[in-house]
């Protein structure tokens, strides 16, 4: 077997990985008892969605699908920021 089928199948292996854990997250964003646990599950569900399309752009052999994850990966952070600023501005009752 060459490296292209190795690299594949370990791919196609991780890929329900990736399913469920995006799930799993999804329970503890409607479940969370808190504020911040809610935004901890939406930025990881944004950087596994965005490391998903990363294994995607691999598998398919498609790199456009790589700027798309970049810029998801940017959107969470700035909604780490935001969120961050937010709390905190509450914190000193401003």
């Amino acid at each position: 077997m060459d490296l292209e089928t190795h690299v594949t199948t370990v791919l196609s292996a991780i890929i329900p990985i990736f399913i469920v854990s995006i799930i799993l997250y999804s329970i503890r964003l409607f479940k969370g008892p808190t504020i911040p646990d809610m935004v901890i599950a939406v930025d990881a569900i944004s950087y596994d969605l965005a490391v998903f399309l990363a294994v995607l752009a691999i598998v398919f052999k498609s790199p456009i699908l790589i700027p798309c994850a970049i810029i998801l990966m940017l959107w969470a952070y700035a909604l780490d920021i935001y969120v961050a600023k937010y709390l905190e501005a509450k914190e000193y009752g401003d």
